[in-house]
């Protein structure tokens, strides 16, 4: 039995959106200038936009990511042999260079009209047409050669065919369009005879910030997604976004693929964070961490967010134990300011490091204004804790003061936590303790080779967190049980990142982020 006929048309056209269809093939027609978004309606939340032919130093990038991680030399022919392939088992005859090539654009398109909270419905797919006229015939075809007769139909002065599971294929305008059924398909010409998604300022603003070098861009609105799904944002959590200057409902977001030579990297960018994005730059600490590091984060103002965050608990209260307005009053009667605390803290980073379960450890290190802030903090931290009878509560010596607590659920190590000059550590264990505290001696992230690299991938965005591949990959394997063949699989390919490197800053408006794996050999 032939395959229908939405098979034999979504192979090349999942392939083009899906990224690498031609990468090293290009067509031979002349370029089309339309722009997918023209047929994706207004109210969309998702929406994305891939280039179906990568030239230049896109293409360039994309095949050598290809051979270094999957050892490919020729991306495009692998994809074209494969394509032909599928359609030979299906009994089928399909002749790329002869059938498609002569009229694949460069962009495409893939958007989803519906979200109910857990599934995206109501997809389309649009690839640009160089010749319609050629692509008519190849989906007239695709139409002939199956079993079952689509039924025809039209709309609006364009026609279409849908097969026996209702998916819809046709021609609108420049593009080649399968839709999930004549109505969705019928909206997608409604957008590009009327309002589209091209023509919303949300739109327009937001993925006027994607890079120009960029091979895919995603567009979401956060708003419609909220909207759509029914869903209410907790009323604790709006009045926190509320203080914050933040109106979801309004918001948007943009992620952006851009290959690299030795690196694939995806740019983020959003007006989520509100009237205030954040700034600060706490890579200073980040660098300061242990060398030994698996894998470590910092955060710019922590201490701000911190005095926010007890602001909505002395606020709100503590449901069953501490009623509104009471919950700094009372603690500051136990002899812990937590108005001080929060206004003397500054960054704050967070490592983990080892190979197996045994040796994993990790910290929380807070920078304070002055040593004795973080020694009077501890201090009296550990006074409440034996004051309230918690059990396993010992003090350490040495040149940190503080304190551990032991319990089973902690697993061999205690929890440690001690103040020595301007650092408080929240640590897994006192060696992890003493790592987090030394500031003058020992290798740090700083040192390493591989983090060099990762600071500079990022360029003049401050690296907020750090991955070492070859160490996290070590860790996970000791982690991972025994039998998982999808790990096993994976392995080969995770096996090729160097490190993860994670930056953030701002630009205008919006919050901006940078993702970046380091490929290696």
């Amino acid at each position: 039995m032939r395959a229908p006929v939405k098979v034999r048309l979504l192979l090349p056209v999942a392939a083009a959106t899906a990224a690498l269809f031609v990468a090293g093939c290009g067509g031979d027609g002349e370029s089309s200038s339309s722009d997918p978004a023209t047929l994706a309606p207004p109210q969309s939340p998702l929406f994305i936009e891939v280039a179906v032919q990568p030239g230049g130093e896109v293409q360039s990038n994309i095949e050598s990511l290809a051979q270094s991680i999957a050892g490919i030399d020729d991306l495009g022919g692998l994809i074209v042999s494969e394509l032909e392939s599928s359609a030979d088992s299906d009994g089928e005859e399909l002749d790329y260079e002869k059938e498609i090539a002569p009229w694949l654009g460069e962009k495409g398109g893939m958007v989803f009209q519906e979200y109910d909270g857990e599934d995206f419905t109501g997809y389309g797919v649009a690839v640009q047409s160089t010749d319609t006229g050629a692509t008519q015939d190849f989906i007239d075809k695709q139409a002939e050669a199956d079993d079952e007769v689509p039924e025809e139909g039209s709309y609006e002065g364009v026609d279409y065919q849908t097969d026996e599971d209702g998916d819809t294929v046709g021609l609108i305008g420049d593009f080649l369009v399968i839709a999930e059924g004549a109505e969705t398909f019928e909206t997608m010409v409604d957008a590009s005879e009327g309002e589209s998604l091209a023509d919303v300022d949300a739109f327009t603003s937001t993925i006027a910030a994607a890079p120009s070098d960029s091979f895919a861009d995603v567009f979401v609105d956060v708003g419609g997604l909220i909207e759509q799904s029914g869903g209410a944002i907790d009323p604790e959590a709006k009045q926190f976004l509320d203080s914050a200057g933040i109106e979801p409902a309004d918001a948007t977001a943009v992620a952006s693929l851009i290959p690299g030579s030795d690196q694939i990297e995806i740019e983020f960018s959003s007006d989520l964070s509100g009237e205030n994005p954040p700034t600060g730059d706490a890579s200073a600490l980040l660098g300061s961490l242990p060398g030994s590091s698996v894998a470590a984060f910092a955060v710019a103002g922590f201490g701000e967010s911190f005095n926010e965050a007890l602001y909505e608990i002395d606020a709100n209260g503590i449901p069953g134990e501490v009623p509104p307005n009471q919950f700094k009053s009372t603690l500051k009667e136990a002899g812990i300011d937590v108005e001080k605390i929060a206004g003397s803290i500054g960054d704050l980073a967070v490592f983990a490091a080892g190979n197996s379960e045994s040796s994993l450890a990790g910290a929380a290190v807070l920078e304070t204004e002055g040593s004795s802030e973080a020694t009077n903090t501890v201090a009296n931290i550990g006074t409440l804790l034996r004051a309230t009878g918690t059990p396993g509560v010992t003090a350490i010596s040495g040149k940190a003061s503080g304190f551990s607590v032991r319990s089973p659920d902690l697993g061999p190590k205690p929890l440690v936590v001690a103040a020595e000059g301007e650092r408080i550590a929240i640590a897994y264990g006192l060696p992890a303790a003493k790592q987090a505290l030394a500031t003058g001696s020992g290798d740090t992230l700083a040192d390493s080779a591989t983090y060099k690299e990762a600071v500079s991938a990022l360029g003049d965005t401050p690296i907020g967190a750090f991955v070492d591949g070859p160490a996290a990959l070590k860790l996970a394997s000791a982690l991972v049980p025994p039998g998982e063949d999808d790990f096993r699989e994976a392995k080969r390919y995770l096996s090729k990142i160097d490190y993860l490197a994670i930056g953030s800053g701002s630009s205008g408006d919006l919050t901006t982020a940078k993702l970046i794996a380091g490929i290696g050999e």
